[in-house]
C-alpha cells in the first residue's frame, strides 16, 4: 500500500486548531470566572440596597416622630411649662440628629452599592466577550476538523477566519478595547 502524500497546509491546520482549542479553553475558564464574579458582586449590591432601605425606613420613622412632636409642641406651647417645652425641643433635636445620621449613612451605602453595580457591569462585559470568543473558536475547531477529514483547504480557511474572530474576542475579553 502506498502512503498518501501529506499536504503541508495540514500541519498549519493542526497548529491553528491547537491554538484555537487552548484559547477556547481559557475563554471558557475566564468567562466562568467573570460570570461568577458578576453574580457575587450583584449579591453584594443587593445587600447594600437592602441595607439602604432599612436605613430609609428608620429615618422615616424618626421623621414621623419628629413631625408629631413638632405639631404637639406648636399646639400645646402656650399651655406648657418651659421645662416641658425644652424637653420637647430636645427630643425634636435628637430626632433631627438621628435623621441626619441616617441620611449620611444612606449616602455612603448608596455609593458602595453603585460601585458594586459598576464592578458587576464590567464583569458581565468581560464574560460576554469570552462567551463570544468560545462560540467563534468552537466553530473554527469544528471547521478545521471537517477540513482535516475531507482535506479541503477552503473549509479550513473559513475556519481560520472564525478562529481569528474568536482570538479577537478572546483578547477583547481581557482588555475590553471594544465593548
Amino acid at each position: 500500500m502506498a502512503e498518501e502524500k501529506k499536504e503541508p497546509w495540514l500541519n498549519y491546520l493542526a497548529l491553528t486548531t491547537i491554538i484555537f482549542a487552548v484559547c477556547a479553553t481559557l475563554s471558557t475558564f475566564k468567562g466562568a470566572g467573570y460570570s461568577t464574579r458578576s453574580v457575587l458582586v450583584q449579591s453584594q449590591a443587593s445587600n447594600q440596597w437592602a441595607y439602604y432601605q432599612s436605613k430609609s425606613i428608620k429615618s422615616y420613622i424618626y421623621e414621623i416622630q419628629k413631625e408629631k412632636l413638632e405639631l404637639e409642641l406648636n399646639e400645646k406651647r402656650p399651655k406648657l411649662a418651659s421645662a416641658i417645652s425644652e424637653n420637647y425641643e430636645k427630643k425634636i433635636d435628637a430626632y433631627s440628629q438621628k435623621i441626619k445620621k441616617y441620611e449620611e449613612e444612606k449616602a455612603t451605602i448608596e455609593k458602595e452599592a453603585r460601585e458594586d453595580e459598576i464592578i458587576r457591569d464590567k464583569a458581565q462585559i468581560h464574560s460576554q466577550m469570552f462567551g463570544m470568543a468560545v462560540i467563534f473558536l468552537q466553530i473554527a475547531i469544528l471547521l478545521s476538523s471537517v477540513a482535516a477529514l475531507l482535506k479541503k483547504k477552503p473549509v479550513w480557511l473559513i475556519g481560520l477566519l472564525c478562529g481569528v474572530a474568536g482570538v479577537f474576542y478572546f483578547a477583547n475579553g481581557f482588555l475590553l478595547f471594544m465593548k
